[in-house]
């Protein structure tokens, strides 16, 4: 089935899950056989309000992921991205899955995601993500990434650990010549203490450690200023690669 999006000028959203019923938003109500229309028609609620409609892409799909764990937020998942060069011929090991925010988005780029998750919980959430996504190419595991790596010639692993450090050694075993490991830490200490390990082993590079700070700016006529609540600290990314 395929689920679609309702949006009106002010960029107000609704996903249609079901075509078989009237939607209902604060705007007023669009009739079910309006939300059939080709993708691109123009709707009118029965206040008046106008509407686009189209098939809703991934993004749209993926913004109303189940959540269990903390995520890693698309501004510092658009970096792992950029500075890794990640594309449809990689293959990702992604560790910490939580809510599989990760794993998902990485997945709707590369060839092949492995995601390690141990809390029986979290695996049974990102498991649904991932159907509900309609992704194939996720291996999904219940697996402690801290006992090893079953995976070889990766080109990417990201872990969201509380400990990254102790897979170091992992890492190199698993890692392609020249590939890249990332790990997301919310605090400095751990980010110390997995730079300090990278730095006392021979074959890795420690390339850098960066935070995104993203402030989003309302714009309306001449009336310009950023928001009130910006999207602060998140966590630190600090990028390795494999010599």
């Amino acid at each position: 089935m395929v689920l679609r999006i309702v949006i009106n000028k002010e960029g107000k959203k609704f996903l249609v899950k079901d075509t078989s019923q009237d939607l209902h938003t604060q705007y007023g109500f669009l009739k079910k056989e309006d939300l059939k229309k080709k993708s691109g028609s123009k709707l009118v609620s029965n206040t008046g309000k106008e509407f686009s409609i189209f098939d809703a892409r991934f993004i749209d799909l993926y913004r109303k992921i189940k959540r269990g764990a903390q995520i890693i937020p698309l501004k510092d998942i658009g970096l792992i991205i950029s500075e890794t060069g990640i594309s449809k011929k990689s293959k990702v090991l992604d560790s910490g899955s939580g809510s599989g925010a990760t794993t998902c988005f990485l997945a709707n780029i590369v060839k092949e995601v492995i995601s390690y998750e141990i809390r029986e919980d979290f695996f049974k959430i990102v498991e649904k993500n991932i159907k509900n996504l309609g992704l194939k190419n996720v291996k999904l595991k219940h697996k402690d990434i801290y006992l090893g790596i079953s995976e070889k010639n990766l080109d990417l692993i990201v872990l969201d650990l509380p400990e990254p450090w102790k897979v170091i050694e992992h890492a190199a075993i698993s890692l392609k010549p020249g590939a890249f490991l990332v790990s997301y830490s919310p605090t400095i200490p751990q980010v110390m203490d997995f730079v300090d390990a990278i730095r006392k082993n021979e074959k890795f590079s420690y390339l850098k450690t960066s935070e995104i700070i993203e402030r989003e700016w309302e714009v309306e006529s001449r009336k310009v200023r950023p928001r009130s609540q910006a999207i602060g600290h998140s966590g630190f990314l600090s990028f390795v690669r494999k010599i």
